[in-house]
């Protein structure tokens, strides 16, 4: 893993007769949260029916889904593994029959005591088809003692701890909520008489959808023929939203937790120039997610922004190298160094975040084989020195860098750079505004929610 790979990805539609193109459409909006499945489910004929697949949303999504799926109620989602092994059987929305009729359900986050809750239930005789956490709230949902209350949903996510936004499906009504502390967004929107729900409002934007607000943390929202209906499931508690979606998840145009992506970045880009000045020709970013701190951290410092590196997008996630050769000139063709701009400079280089470190050695070394002077490496957040139970795909300490070397400094020279700075906790938190409500457990240790022991030795094992 070179880089924290993102969370998961929810759209979903309610009564809109091309509730099933908006769905596929937004999920397009919401790729950059997962690449490695997709899935809608929809209504037809008095039915849920789901089609799932591994891969890109364009790969997933062909002409005769189009030709076969057509529905005024669409629920979508686009997934990485953050719990859960990576093959299609874990692919969402998951969709069951049971007692309580048919239920779908498309979830982002992470059950951190869902180990826990999983054994218990297969202690009672719960027999589970995926490996996915997301799993764990449909099997208690079948309980007698949760079935058969006044408020199901709310009663089975009282059991629940960690990162959960959930969306669901059901013949009567779709639902939408959010776990107290608010780990993930879900932001609630209106086309015309139709309501939507998304992981990032980018998605809306993209189809004229009217921004109404977010699903507020310990909410439950539900939307059925008669309109919008709300009501908290839990106590209010200290919001933990994590801000990691403003450093490195989020598309810069959604506005989340509050705050536009863009606008925060940029806000970290000026404290990082405030905090580590150094002597400097130009700020290079590293695309795409370091553009927004980078433009920041020139403004502020006075520098030119240079577009030192170009990145091909069009090499992707199914590119293939037979040999090890091949394979770093694959690295070199996602991300090349412009000699012409950088040659001769000394070069700031802002990147969102540095993980193992190998990644961002190997981009500082071809700055300097095309022919910069300097190169300061500067980072937009703290030290990622700690694991993540709630989403983010880091887990084991041993893959971080900050983790497995004491210093700055140690950092600095494995990268082989002439200087490395962090943005300080304080400095984040300034840029993004926060009140106490934000999660920065994998910069401190300090974390919001219990969890379980036997899901941090699983999701390691697991390789998440």
């Amino acid at each position: 893993m070179s880089a924290p790979r993102e969370a998961c990805g929810i759209f979903a539609v309610h009564n809109h007769p091309d509730a099933v193109e908006l769905t596929y459409f937004g999920l397009f909006a919401l790729q950059h949260r997962g690449q490695e499945s997709a899935g809608i489910a929809c209504i037809m004929d008095e039915r849920i029916k789901s089609y799932l697949g591994m891969g890109l949303v364009g790969e997933v999504f062909k002409e005769e889904f189009f030709e076969k799926f057509e529905s005024n109620y669409a629920l979508g989602h686009t997934r990485y593994s953050t719990a859960g092994s990576s093959n299609v059987r874990n692919a969402q929305p998951i969709t069951v029959d049971y007692s309580g009729g048919q239920i779908s359900v498309a979830h982002n986050g992470n059950l951190s005591n869902g180990w826990k809750l999983r054994r218990e239930l297969e202690e009672a005789g719960s027999i589970f088809q995926t490996t996915s956490d997301s799993e764990v709230v449909l099997h208690l949902l079948a309980r007698p003692e949760i079935k058969n209350s006044k408020y199901p949903i709310a009663e089975a996510l009282k059991r629940m701890q960690g990162a959960f936004s959930f969306v669901f499906l059901t013949n009567e009504a779709m639902y939408a909520t959010r776990d107290p502390q608010g780990f993930r967004p879900l932001a609630i929107g209106k086309l015309g008489d139709a309501f939507v729900f998304a992981s990032e409002t980018c998605a809306f934007d993209m189809l004229g959808i009217e921004y109404v607000r977010d699903v507020k943390p310990g909410e439950i929202v539900r939307i059925d023929h008669n309109g919008l209906h709300s009501e908290m499931w839990c106590e209010p508690q200290r919001h933990a939203h994590c801000v990691f979606e403003h450093v490195y998840f989020a598309r810069p145009d959604s506005r989340i937790f509050g705050l536009n992506v863009h606008l925060a970045r940029k806000a970290m880009g000026k404290q990082l120039a405030i905090e580590s000045h150094v002597d400097a020709d130009i700020v290079v970013p590293v695309p795409d997610s370091g553009n927004s701190a980078a433009q920041g951290y020139a403004e502020q410092a006075g520098l030119p922004l240079e577009q030192g590196f170009i990145r091909n997008h069009y090499i992707g996630r199914t590119f293939i190298a037979p040999s090890q050769g091949q394979r770093d000139i694959g690295v070199k063709i996602k991300l090349n160094a412009v000699r012409d701009v950088v040659g001769g400079k000394r070069v700031v280089v802002v990147d969102d975040s540095v993980i193992r470190g190998t990644t961002s050695r190997g981009r500082v070394k071809r700055l300097y084989d095309a022919g910069a002077k300097e190169v300061h490496l500067r980072i937009s957040c703290p030290p990622t020195r700690h694991p993540c139970f709630y989403g983010i795909d880091f887990p084991d300490p041993k893959e971080l860098i900050a983790n497995q070397l004491e210093s700055v400094e140690a950092i600095r020279d494995f990268l082989e750079i002439d200087s490395l700075a962090y943005l300080s906790v304080d400095g984040l938190m300034k840029a993004v505004k926060a009140k106490g409500n934000y999660c920065a457990a994998c910069f401190t240790g300090d974390y919001p929610v219990d969890y379980d022991a036997q899901f941090e030795k699983t999701a390691m094992e697991s390789g998440r």
